[in-house]
């Protein structure tokens, strides 16, 4: 309980988010990517953004979380419960671990995916942020084994100074969705550095 309070009282951060209600899988979504993606957090269902306690039926919030974990992410998110009395209010405290998986995306609608990361108490789609946060002094990130597709954009830019989107998908043969997850990836790992200031998003090596 002590714990729970002192969550509420610090407010929402880069590593604790408020919802009063969870009812669409899309857009919670987005929320549980980001802390995959980054450092992990918490979710506190049944806690208003001011941090007032308003109470849910926890089977019902956790049915749409495990909805939006398993079929609104990608891959899936891994999520932990556990359950809270305040004043014969229940909160729903949802756990989500820092993933070995990542990047993760979340489904925006149909065959559009989208990677987001926690920034502050926000989480952001990756193609605007993501440059910020691999800024940081303590890389977020580890560098990771990589196939031959995605060498294939760190070779191209060893003689280029920069690649579009459609220009990897032109270079190595891959979709749209695929150009766009690996490129993603790259970025979040610390590979490339985005560049989306420009009429046309491009990368750059980092």
């Amino acid at each position: 309980m002590e714990e729970l309070q002192r969550l509420i009282l610090l407010g929402e951060n880069d590593r604790v988010d408020f919802k009063q209600r969870v009812t669409q899988p899309e857009k919670i979504a987005r929320t549980l990517v980001s802390f995959a993606n980054t450092r992990g957090g918490i979710v506190l269902i049944g806690v208003k953004d001011d941090g007032t306690i308003v109470g849910i039926d926890p089977e019902e919030e956790k049915h749409t979380l495990q909805l939006a974990a398993d079929l609104y992410c990608d891959p899936p998110v891994e999520l932990m419960y556990e359950e809270e009395e305040v004043d014969g209010d229940t909160i729903l405290k949802v756990i989500i671990p820092e993933s070995k998986n990542k990047p993760h995306f979340a489904r925006v609608k149909e065959d559009d995916w989208r990677g987001y990361i926690r920034v502050k108490d926000t989480s952001v789609q990756t193609s605007k942020m993501v440059n910020k946060v691999l800024q940081q002094e303590e890389p977020l990130f580890e560098r990771l084994p990589l196939e031959w597709h995605e060498n294939a954009v760190l070779e191209y830019l060893q003689t280029h100074p920069r690649i579009t989107q459609k220009q990897y998908m032109k270079l190595v043969n891959i979709s749209e969705r695929r150009a766009y997850r690996t490129l993603v990836k790259l970025v979040i790992h610390g590979y490339l550095r985005l560049h989306d200031k420009e009429k046309e998003d491009y990368y750059t090596l980092s």
